[in-house]
């Protein structure tokens, strides 16, 4: 048991470090949905969700690489300094031409060329520092880690609640004072990504000392391995920001000028309810990915993996469970202008969607354990083209709701697909009879608490409880084992 012990530890400092930000920057929903028209709001969700893209891009699938390499290669610093050589400079590439071609970039997406401006700094500062983020990660510097994320967030969300409501204020009292005079009016967005940009320079004074540590050696024939490794990764990275982040943009396309960017906003805003699910799977992705690569040559590594798929859907699905249970509570506190709440039916499928995905992360280790992350890329293609096709298929018709469904349609196609083609190439004995017990447990008792007894806390409550006592009943020899309880 040490050794999920082990695992449990990483993984609840990287949830801490995921957990934290994602609990201070969820404060700017309220914030956001209380000060800004919703219109606004959906250009903020329309912008993001293009930054999203070419985070992809600028990360190429080098830190996936990174992680693969630094496992496998006796020189452990050749791997950080070509993939901090290549990184370095292919952001500079970026800097550069996307600041010669910002007027273009605006033309094309239809955002203001000020915001592309602040949208192409954050992304060079955020990609400065994925190797040394990526380093932190492969060395076990858990704690480092937590802090630098936690900091980036509190500032953003304080330097955004100083613009958005301090600054204002101060104006209105004493519009000829210093602070007063950097004040502009209707310039809420633009705060809302300066701010980005001032965590974000922070961030990268914190880790910059990476780039002086190397001594800039550059290997070409790693990095050619590298990149085979990485580039199917990039595909991969590509059609999942697709599946998670297009139909923001496909709304505003697919539906009514006049009523498009608000709807943006409405779904945009509802899609965050799902923060806890996120959490949970994000914070886990962080902490198994190294995990998956420095214990695949143990014998026993495929009952390891099987085990640990297993306890992930037990954990989801409980989470999944209470965030549907109690969901009307959480749009109170996060989304207090109840225009917003038109989409709430939305929040299952977005919920469900996104436990599939971490789902799909666990079934997904195969194609990078055997070195065919190929495959990843055609499941996250095809998974890619579910969406594209179900959005243009049903937003016309349905709005936001088409795209939710398209999103879960998308992720459970994916895992089905990846759990189907690793029983071929790299068999898991996965515990299917418990794990699909869980699984539609959970989503039953989903269903029957938020569409026939929705804001019932007592049946919701009820419901919560039965599946814990289901869970304890089949677990808890290994609840006892792992508490060290007689």
């Amino acid at each position: 048991m040490g050794l999920f012990k082990s695992l449990f530890k990483q993984t609840a400092i990287y949830g801490l470090a995921t957990v934290l930000p994602r609990m201070f920057s969820f404060i700017l929903v309220p914030l956001y949905t209380g000060l800004l028209p919703k219109e606004e709001y959906g250009q903020v969700t329309i912008i993001f969700a293009y930054m999203i893209f070419f985070n992809v891009i600028l990360a190429y699938g080098m830190e996936t690489s990174f992680f693969r390499f630094y496992s496998k290669e006796d020189n452990k610093n050749s791997v950080i300094e070509t993939s901090t050589v290549s990184i370095f400079w292919s952001t500079i590439l970026f800097l550069s031409l996307g600041l010669i071609f910002k007027s273009q970039l605006a033309e094309w997406s239809g955002i203001g060329a000020q915001y592309v401006t602040y949208a192409i700094w954050i992304l060079a500062l955020d990609a400065f520092v994925i190797i040394p983020f990526s380093k932190l990660r492969a060395q076990g510097k858990s704690g480092k880690y937590a802090i630098i994320k936690i900091l980036n967030v509190v500032i953003m969300l304080a330097f955004n609640i100083f613009f958005l409501t301090i600054l204002p204020e101060i104006n209105e009292r004493n519009p000829n004072s210093f602070l007063g005079s950097i004040y502009f009016e209707d310039f809420q967005i633009g705060y809302i990504f300066v701010s980005n940009i001032i965590a974000s320079l922070f961030t990268f004074s914190m880790l910059s000392d990476n780039y002086f540590r190397i001594k800039w050696h550059f290997n070409f024939k790693l990095w050619r391995k590298m990149m085979r490794y990485g580039w199917p990764i990039l595909f991969a990275g590509i059609a999942f920001a697709i599946n998670e982040h297009i139909d923001k943009i496909l709304l505003e396309y697919l539906l009514p000028p006049n009523t498009a960017t608000a709807q943006v906003g409405i779904y945009g805003a509802i899609y965050k309810l799902g923060v806890f699910m996120v959490l949970f799977r994000t914070a886990y992705t962080l902490g198994i990915e190294p995990f998956f690569f420095s214990y695949a040559h143990n014998e026993n590594a495929p009952q390891t993996y099987a085990m640990i798929t297993k306890y992930f859907v037990i954990f989801g699905a409980f989470i999944q469970l209470g965030v549907v249970v109690f969901a009307d509570i959480l749009k109170v506190i996060m989304i207090q202008d109840s225009s917003y709440w038109e989409a709430m039916k939305v929040l299952p499928l977005i919920i469900l969607a996104n436990f599939f995905l971490g789902i799909y992360t666990n079934l997904s280790v195969w194609y990078k354990l055997i070195d065919k992350t190929y495959i990843g890329a055609i499941i996250s293609i095809i998974g890619a083209a579910v969406t594209i096709a179900l959005n243009f298929l049903l937003i016309p018709s349905i709005g936001y709701l088409g795209s939710a469904i398209a999103t879960l349609a998308a992720y459970s196609t994916m895992m089905l697909i990846s759990y189907s083609w690793g029983n071929k190439y790299y068999p898991i004995p996965y515990d299917m009879k418990k794990i699909v017990a869980y699984l539609a447990t959970s989503i039953i008792f989903s269903v029957v608490s938020f569409y026939y007894f929705r804001e019932n806390y007592y049946i919701g409550t009820a419901l919560l409880l039965v599946f814990a006592y289901f869970i304890y009943k089949n677990e808890k020899d290994v609840i006892f084992k792992v508490l060290k309880v007689k």
